[in-house]
Parts: C-alpha cells; structure tokens; sequence
C-alpha cells in the first residue's frame, strides 16, 4: 500500500497506508487525519479538502482539471502547488506522496 504523509500547518504528520485507487481524501478520512473537512464528499463541490502537494510530487499528481481549478478559487490561500484532495487518486506510483494541509479549510 502506498504511504501518504499528510503534514498539519503546525507540523504534526499523519503517516497513512492508502489503498490504490481512493482519493488521497478518502485515505485521510479513513485514517482520521485533521484538517480534511471534505463537506461535499468528494464531489469536487466544496474546497474543504485543500492540499499544498510538496514540489517533489507535483508532476506525479498532476494538473487540476477545469472543474477543479473553479472550485480552488474557493480555497484558503490557494497557491500554484494547490489540489482539492479528492481529485487525487492514490497509485503505486504515489508512495511516499507529501502533502501539506492549509491553515483553515473552505
């Protein structure tokens, strides 16, 4: 299983095993991790489960797509290296992944 890092704003990591093919949301929802509120679910609805992806994963996650950047526009202090975590699905190829959570959510 791949292992995400989710880092808090004060520091705190949350080191999960995430099953291929969930969302990078659904694996911090599964595991508890604060801070990823997800309110719509993962609907790409809402902006309550904002990451900052660190720069090292950027290219492996990818670009939003059109519906995603619309709704970043919704997000705490959104930044280039900005994702709604639930358009992020968990490969093989994302073990390892960092992502850092916002400050506030939404």
């Amino acid at each position: 299983m791949p292992k995400i890092t989710y880092i808090e704003q004060n520091g705190t990591e949350h080191v999960v095993d995430a099953e291929t093919g969930v969302s990078v949301m659904e694996a911090a929802i599964k595991n508890m991790v604060p801070g990823i509120d997800a309110d719509c679910g993962g609907a790409c609805a809402c902006a309550t489960c904002h990451v900052y992806v660190d720069e090292a994963w950027r290219e492996k996650t990818g670009k939003p797509e059109a519906m995603e950047e619309s709704m970043l526009d919704f997000a705490y202090e959104p930044k280039e290296n900005s994702r709604l975590s639930c358009q992020i699905t968990v490969t093989d190829a994302l073990d390892g992944l960092v992502v850092r959570l916002p400050e506030f959510q939404g």
